[in-house]
């Protein structure tokens, strides 16, 4: 009987909670002009999508005979994998190429995003270097990592160093934002008690801020790699950097052999699988540590 006090004033602060969002949903306009200019939008694009399939000149394609054929080919593709113009060592060693091109890409881009990181994390930098990088860096981000490739291509020629240099330029920006927002979870009364005792700037990064982040840091640097890993088998085509990649552009441009394009497709597979598999013992390691 004691308990039914407290279990009614819990009920009753519930209910005024659950009112109190039920006024403040109702007292939103249900067409405010951020909701009008949306739908505006949405409207606008579905009407435009549904225009260009009318419009557009099929050349009196045959929808069921396109869609058994491109069944047939995937099924050609997956179900009758085979290698014919190269072996399975030389399948391998492109394969150890492309996973060389994403290592060396993501190592040189961690090393520096690591000093940029610091620098553009707010607690322990000033805020205006933070916003120079920060801006800098969604700038570069925003620039897709083949159109990087092929601007750094004009002045390295194509082939393997456009692609590193490239896709490190890419991977940097990408790991600044990533480890300045794992920096700046740390707590400020930390680094206010480290300042206080007498810490200077690289005792308070190397015994309070990188040893609370490295989870962190570890679980985006594999997540880095991994894309490193599939946009170096893009790069392979895109900008002759070889690897797996290149073999797999032959097979579809120069031989259309739909079956070597299945067995490339698989070892690719397996190599993301292999990765992803690595990169969770390592980040549970890490946890059983931390």
């Amino acid at each position: 009987m004691q308990a039914e006090g407290p279990i009614k004033s819990f009920s009753l602060q519930a209910d005024q909670i659950l009112d109190k969002q039920l006024r403040e949903r109702l007292s939103k306009k249900p067409f405010s002009k951020s909701s009008i200019a949306i739908r505006t939008c949405g409207l606008l694009l579905t009407l435009l999508t549904i225009y260009a399939f009318i419009s557009f000149d099929y050349k009196d394609v045959n929808f069921i005979d396109a869609l058994l054929l491109t069944l047939d080919n995937l099924g050609k593709m997956f179900f009758d994998p085979h290698l014919k113009h190269f072996n399975f060592s030389h399948a391998l060693f492109q394969v150890l190429v492309t996973l060389g091109l994403a290592f060396l890409t993501t190592i040189f881009g961690a090393i520096i995003a690591l000093m940029l990181g610091l620098l553009a994390a707010e607690n322990i930098s000033s805020k205006p270097l933070s916003v120079v990088i920060k801006g800098t860096v969604a700038l570069i981000r925003a620039v897709p990592t083949v159109l990087w490739v092929l601007i750094f291509a004009v002045a390295a020629g194509l082939g393997s160093v456009a692609a590193v240099i490239g896709m490190t330029f890419h991977s940097i920006s990408y790991l600044v934002k990533a480890y300045s927002e794992s920096f700046e979870e740390l707590d400020k009364g930390t680094i206010e008690a480290l300042q206080a005792s007498g810490a200077n700037w690289w005792q308070i990064v190397f015994q309070a801020v990188i040893p609370s982040s490295i989870t962190y840091m570890v679980s985006w640097t594999f997540m880095r790699f991994e894309i490193n890993f599939a946009v170096a088998v893009a790069m392979g085509a895109a900008a002759g950097a070889g690897g797996i990649g290149f073999d797999m552009f032959m097979a579809s441009g120069f031989y259309f052999d739909l079956r070597e394009i299945g067995a490339i497709t698989y070892f690719i597979l397996l190599v993301a699988i292999c990765l992803e598999i690595f990169a969770t013992r390592i980040k549970r390691k890490l946890q059983v540590l931390s």
